[in-house]
């Protein structure tokens, strides 16, 4: 099944083809959650054409914000938003209870939709807390398939779920291998299920060839929603050279997801969008030799872009 084909067979999710960015957390000088640097994110991710903000994630240093520091930042972003784009929320949490309350208290504020990732033990409590959380009645369920060890959540299990919970609309898959999954779960379910491509979209052109709706990267939101237009208009070839020409990028920020957060704060302190690069520590460092290559790529990405401005 090719993109055209899939995406014309999707039930609607709002219109979720495209991409859909993950926000880096902004902090100030004080360590605190950046209000107004948040607030520029949304009107560059908006303005670049995105068709969704997805926070708080991995990408997010979740699991370095506090409850109140997630919700704090989740309502800002939507505030600023205004209906202009998807708002997912992020309910991670290792302990199912907490991801069941934080499934709540996104939904309480008003979410569009909600992203869970559950670890797969079994089948039985897989559907179980697929259950507890449809039962709160999200807009729509985004369930996270990430493995970055192996194929994750079984097939058959993702057709079941789909079949028999109506919230279950979209399904994000980070596995290994990526590719042959995309395809086996977009012909298990007809090419109705809403699949997304994470971990910065490294097979982004063999994504779209399988059909694929959305992608979820971190920055160049600029840079993504062009790739994503030029294929979806047809000039495959167009969007593979733009594709090629931010392999540099993707191929340094994706070594761990510890650098992509150090390297897109960085790339998004460099475009006026966050006062500081900070992160939260503990994270992989970031010596002087990345310092190095990181100025240089953030040189070259700020380039690809004016140049995309410039010529559209």
């Amino acid at each position: 099944m090719n993109m055209k084909e899939s995406c014309s067979a999707i039930e609607p999710v709002r219109d979720l083809r495209g991409i859909i960015t993950v926000f880096n957390t902004p902090f100030d000088e004080s360590g605190d959650i950046d209000e107004e640097s948040l607030k520029r994110n949304v009107e560059y991710a908006v303005e670049s054409g995105v068709v969704g903000i997805l926070f708080p994630a991995m990408a997010s240093e979740v699991y370095r914000l506090s409850v109140r520091e997630r919700l704090e930042a989740s309502r800002i972003i939507m505030d600023t938003l205004n209906g202009r784009a998807a708002f997912i929320g992020g309910c991670a949490s290792y302990e199912r209870a907490e991801r069941l309350e934080m499934a709540r208290l996104m939904l309480q504020m008003g979410c569009e939709g909600i992203l869970v990732n559950i670890p797969y033990e079994n089948e039985c409590s897989y559907l179980g807390e697929v259950e507890d959380i449809a039962a709160l009645d999200p807009g729509f369920l985004m369930i996270q398939d990430w493995d970055f060890r192996g194929y994750g959540i079984p097939v058959p299990l993702i057709k079941r779920l789909f079949e028999s919970i109506e919230v279950f609309k979209c399904l994000k898959i980070e596995v290994v291998p990526a590719g042959k999954k995309y395809s086996e779960v977009i012909a298990a379910t007809a090419g109705r299920l809403h699949i997304s491509g994470g971990w910065a979209v490294m097979q982004m052109i063999e994504a779209l060839d399988r059909g694929v709706h959305a992608f979820m990267p971190t920055g160049m939101h600029r840079i993504y929603t062009r790739i994503f237009d030029l294929y979806s208009s047809g000039d495959r070839e167009g969007a593979k050279e733009l594709f090629y020409r931010v392999l540099p990028v993707l191929a340094f920020s994706n070594q761990h997801l510890d650098i992509s957060i150090h390297f897109f704060k960085r790339l998004l302190h460099r475009q006026g969008i966050y006062s500081t690069a900070i992160v939260r520590e503990p994270l992989l460092p970031f010596d002087g030799v990345h310092e190095k290559i990181a100025i240089e790529l953030m040189e070259y990405a700020v380039k690809l872009e004016a140049a995309i401005i410039q010529k559209h």
